[in-house]
């Protein structure tokens, strides 16, 4: 395992270009981004976004493309955000300079060393295995397991985390962090301040915005730690000065979720009203919800969701033995912990068990309903439940295909704005024309074959770039070559990533 910062220039370009840096979820086996970044990279050579302009990007409201995901089924909508790829690598050509990376690189390390520990700092894969899988053994490592460990030192623990991090934080702070606040106002609007270009092209893919960053990727992710250890510093400070024995206390950050142990009420909500502070000088505050204290160490270092998940786990099959049940006891973690990560989890590794069901039971029907109503309450189990269902009703005769098919598909529309489980539920209905699946969602039908527009073009003047865009790149192997049943490898990602929630 190997921190990004700890690469060359060449190797952290390389890193970013890839389709899975671009967009940090799972998508279909056929689509692709990684074509049109490696065009595009090729037509910039190195170059920055402006030299292929007749207009201000900044000017227009759709040069990122929003792709929506529910997490709820209701209301609870989270957008995420596809940079415009000229923009995308333009930002990476500036960042990966040889002396900005080194800059970057360096500044990043001075972070390190304070009183708030960064659990979370991007990590690369040496092996056979994900960069994700990797990032989700540090979680487990440097998160869960030290927590586990100070539960011998201090009494309590206290949690928080940031509301709507990426979509909140001042993008005029990514130069403060680099550069220190005074040299950032000194040079405000100057392009001569790494910090400076960075937050110009996000800008200008963000409609002029200077609120937020987009979601999705891991180069957004990177910028979000870099203002984040700008916080661990002036959070480092100011305990430094208003706290003088730092023996009796411990921070842990992951992301913007915070972790704070002491032996007193009053240590631990002193040092919560910091970090408060320091994080609304950048734009960003704590989720009151999400914040509370747990007198147990032990009990509070893991989630609820998770522990609940631990004890469905050793309930094996004794108390479920037949796939209905299993569905079914599912079904009921659902409905106490939604949309979770260990729910996530779950119906991943059930996916795997269900692969093997050889014949068609008798009450198939009754288990698809049951599984997709698990992702009608929780669309984020979608990819894994869209597996599952691609298995059981593949068991089922020809004619009951397409029956089955239209009520899951008709069940699922109900959700309201969710282009990404439109995505999936393509994947699992489209193949071998089981059952006609029409969708506003711009990626499922230019996977169809028709010329949806996902980013704003008009104000690039060259014709090679706009060339090297052309949306039809992301679809990477046909439709009717794809295999009616989803393998659980194919949401591999989704299964790692459940453990970093």
């Amino acid at each position: 395992m190997k921190r990004l910062i700890e690469l060359s220039n060449e190797e952290a370009k390389k890193h970013f270009l890839k389709a899975s840096s671009y967009f940090n979820e799972d998508m279909p086996s056929y689509i692709s981004f990684e074509p049109i970044l490696a065009d595009v990279a090729t037509v910039l050579n190195g170059r920055n976004y402006a030299e292929f302009k007749s207009a201000n990007p900044s000017n227009y409201s759709s040069v990122n493309y929003s792709l929506i995901t529910n997490k709820d089924g209701k209301f609870a909508w989270r957008p995420f955000e596809l940079m415009h790829p000229a923009i995308y690598v333009s930002l990476i050509n500036v960042i990966c300079d040889t002396d900005n990376w080194k800059f970057i690189t360096e500044r990043l390390s001075e972070f390190d060393g304070g009183v708030v520990e960064c659990c979370s700092a991007p990590v690369m894969s040496l092996d056979d295995q994900t960069d994700i899988a990797k990032q989700i053994i540090s979680w487990w490592q440097r998160v869960e397991q030290r927590s586990l460990a100070y539960s011998l030192e201090f009494n309590q623990v206290l949690h928080t985390d940031v509301t709507d991090c990426y979509g909140s934080l001042y993008t005029h702070s990514i130069s403060w962090a680099l550069h220190g606040i005074d040299e950032a106002k000194g040079k405000n609007g100057k392009n001569s301040l790494i910090g400076n270009k960075i937050d110009s092209h996000i800008q200008a893919s963000r409609y002029g915005q200077t609120n937020g960053i987009s979601q999705g990727s891991v180069l957004m992710d990177f910028v979000a730690e870099i203002i984040l250890g700008y916080v661990d510093e002036l959070i480092n400070l100011e305990l430094k000065t208003e706290l003088k024995n730092q023996v009796d206390f411990r921070i842990l950050r992951y992301r913007d979720d915070y972790r704070i142990y002491a032996n007193s009420d009053d240590r631990a909500y002193g040092i919560l009203k910091i970090v408060s502070d320091k994080l609304r000088i950048v734009g960003m505050k704590l989720g009151v919800s999400k914040t509370f204290s747990c007198r147990n160490v032990i009990e509070g270092s893991i989630k609820p969701d998770k522990l609940a998940g631990i004890e469905l786990q050793d309930l094996g099959k004794v108390n479920a033995k037949t796939i209905q049940k299993q569905l079914l006891r599912l079904h009921s973690f659902g409905q106490r912990f939604p949309n979770s990560g260990a729910l996530r989890r779950l119906v991943g590794e059930f996916h795997t068990d269900v692969s093997k069901q050889t014949e068609a039971p008798d009450d198939l029907e009754v288990q698809v309903a049951i599984a997709t109503d698990i992702a009608f309450v929780s669309p984020a189990t979608f990819p894994a439940v869209a597996g599952i269902l691609s298995h059981l009703i593949s068991l089922a005769p020809s004619e009951e295909k397409l029956p089955l098919w239209t009520k899951v598909r008709d069940k699922m529309s109900r959700i309201p704005y969710n282009g990404y489980l439109e995505i999936w539920l393509q994947r699992v209905t489209q193949p071998n024309a089981v059952v006609e699946f029409v969708s506003d969602e711009p990626i499922c039908q230019i996977v169809n074959g028709k010329d949806a527009m996902l980013w704003e073009n008009s104000w690039i003047s060259s014709s090679a770039l706009k060339g090297a865009l052309k949306v039809s790149k992301i679809v990477v192997a046909p439709m009717d070559k794809i295999s009616e049943v989803m393998q659980p490898e194919e949401v591999e990602l989704f299964k790692q990533n459940a453990w970093s929630y």
